[in-house]
């Protein structure tokens, strides 16, 4: 018999693995997926000499990627709600395998920003999956909001370990394994996958809205090269203007489409819970200052301070052991304090952090220049990742899962790939003509005060708009 929208998920009569294995997998698939935002960040100095890429082409080997991966992964979700959890896992996660040989092979700048774009994909069809097959393998409660951050934990963990486990690869081999990498780990998590994972899906079998895909695809990645064309044209000037109206115009498209589609990507009326609205509208707007941190302060690192890329990723290893711990605190002070009072109070170490940061200078210390600066900002990405995944996905029904899973994401990496291309801009404003240590200092500086007054901004939104206690079905 056919299983609606109402019928329990439909699942192998394979016997269940052990629910530790499944989250390990699923965790192991998130770990990639962000790892690869932030591995490159170490290897940019070494692939724009190799490749000749200039600077807004460095920008671009991070927001190929995370554009991507945040315009498909509404997509992602609802394939996975569709045609089997398992099934989207698999797929996304040998694209992105595949993705990555092809990037570590790149011979022209334009080869690996399209290796880059297929990662991203490939990361949008995996990473809802990696959510959803851990959520419906730990039962709603407090087992599930550990499940949820252990799940935060090693997603942030790859994109703190990502400096260093770059820095490891360049010096040693060189910039292109940060991406060859990923061919063997890939390979071992897709046999893990293949034996031990349970197919599960929601069944409906509507048809997937691919053109809701391409309009939000297409609307951010126009936004964002309207952004990045301000830093040398100025925002009045008809090259910076055509790309934002543009990008403007195909969102509002976009969520045109949706409202009238039969089976849209992102169902609008999930927006009128408040705490999926709010929850998602707090990780866009804190996402677009947190994701460009590993940006600038492995920039800073080896451009001002002169760290080799070995020293800059291991300059970042204490605040990759900060977000690790904030995500796997989080749920003992959300049980006493609730998820509002502890991604509020995250928002606020993280927001002192890069005050902190944004007094830089070209000559200062390891300890006050990288590592407190840094350990607050990635305590309080931690602290409050884990309460806003929790608020965004709870209460949802087995058919709303995946897009629900997708969205928490997808909210996190577009504010974070719109705040890079924002924030490279203030930086190249405060930068100006320089190209010295200090003028460099000055740019970085001034983004870092910039994301700054985000942080305070996405604090008061919290106070204002998210639920005090997560809600139940």
């Amino acid at each position: 018999m056919l299983e609606t929208a109402d019928t329990p998920p439909l699942i192998s009569r394979r016997t269940t693995p052990p629910t530790w294995l499944v989250v390990a997998l699923a965790c192991a698939g998130q770990f990639l997926v962000v790892l690869d935002v932030s591995v490159v960040n170490v290897a940019l100095p070494s692939m724009r000499t190799d490749l000749g890429l200039g600077v807004s082409g460095l920008q671009w080997v991070v927001n190929a990627y995370a554009i991507a991966f945040a315009g498909f992964m509404l997509l992602g979700g609802r394939a996975g709600d569709l045609y089997g959890r398992k099934r989207m896992f698999l797929v996304g996660l040998g694209l992105f395998t595949l993705a990555s040989l092809g990037g570590g092979l790149a011979q022209e700048g334009w080869q690996l920003l399209l290796a880059r774009a297929a990662q991203g994909l490939g990361a949008a069809v995996l990473a809802p999956s990696t959510l959803t097959l851990l959520t419906a393998a730990v039962p709603e409660g407090a087992a599930r909001a550990r499940a949820i951050a252990t799940w935060a934990a090693v997603g942030a963990g790859g994109g703190a370990a990502g400096g260093l486990v770059g820095g490891v690869l360049v010096d040693v081999l060189s910039w292109r394994w940060v991406l060859l990498i990923n061919v063997p780990v890939g390979a071992v998590v897709l046999a893990g996958s293949l034996r031990w994972l349970v197919e599960s899906r929601a069944g409906d079998r509507r048809r997937l809205d691919l053109p809701g895909a391409l309009l939000v695809t297409a609307g951010l990645g126009t936004l964002a090269y309207g952004i990045s064309r301000t830093q040398e044209k100025g925002w009045t000037a008809p090259a910076s203007m055509l790309p934002l109206a543009a990008g403007a115009l195909l969102t509002a498209l976009f969520l045109l489409v949706e409202a009238r589609t039969p089976a849209p990507l992102m169902p609008l009326g999930l927006l009128r819970r408040r705490p999926v609205a709010s929850a998602n509208a707090a990780m866009l707007v804190s996402g677009s200052a947190m994701f460009c941190m590993w940006y600038f302060m492995t920039l800073y690192a080896q451009n001002v301070l002169g760290y080799s890329p070995l020293e800059a990723g291991a300059a970042l290893v204490p605040s990759s052991l900060a977000v690790i711990v904030g995500s796997k605190t989080a749920p003992r002070l959300m049980r006493t304090a609730g998820p509002r009072s502890v991604a509020v109070l995250g928002t606020l170490i993280g927001a002192g952090g890069f005050a902190w940061q944004s007094t830089m200078s070209a000559h200062e210390a390891y300890v006050t220049a990288i590592m407190f600066p840094g350990i607050l900002m990635m305590l309080g990405g931690g602290l409050a990742m884990t309460p806003l995944a929790a608020l965004a996905t709870s209460g949802a029904a087995a058919h709303e899962a995946g897009v629900v899973s997708g969205l928490v994401n997808t909210s996190r990496t577009m504010g974070g790939s719109l705040g890079l291309a924002v924030m490279s801009t203030i930086a190249a404003t405060g930068t100006g003509s320089g190209t010295g240590p200090q003028a460099l200092t000055d740019g970085y500086a001034l983004a870092f005060r910039a994301s700054t007054a985000v942080l305070l901004g996405a604090a008061l939104l919290m106070v204002l708009w998210l639920p005090r206690r997560l809600p139940h079905r």
